[in-house]
C-alpha cells in the first residue's frame, strides 16, 4: 500500500496518477473526467461538476461535487445546506 501511495505524489504535492485519472469517470453522468491541476480537482465536462482531489484522494461522492461556472471554476459555496436534487452543492 505504501507503494501505490508514492505513486500519487507529484513534485512534492498530491496529485492523481495517470492510469488512474483515465480509469475513473464521474459517478453521476458515468462519463470521463479529466485533471484540472488549477483547483486540484477532476472535472465531469458532461454536467458541468468539480470533484476535489483531498490529499492525492478524488473525492467522488456526489455531495463532495461543485457545480462549475462558465469559466470552469467551482462556484463559491455560500451555504453547507443549499443542495440541489442530486446531493450537488450548489453556488
Amino acid at each position: 500500500m505504501v507503494r501505490a501511495g508514492r505513486l500519487l505524489l507529484k513534485d512534492g504535492g498530491f496529485a492523481v496518477s495517470k492510469t488512474l485519472s483515465e480509469i475513473l469517470v464521474c459517478p453521476l453522468s458515468k462519463q470521463p473526467l479529466r485533471v484540472c491541476e488549477e483547483t486540484n480537482s477532476l472535472i465531469s465536462d458532461a454536467i458541468g461538476v468539480s470533484y476535489p482531489i483531498v490529499d492525492g484522494i478524488p473525492c467522488l461522492v456526489p455531495k463532495d461535487g461543485k457545480i462549475i461556472d462558465n469559466a470552469g471554476m467551482p462556484k463559491a459555496n455560500h451555504s453547507e445546506d443549499s443542495q440541489d436534487g442530486k446531493g450537488l452543492s450548489k453556488g
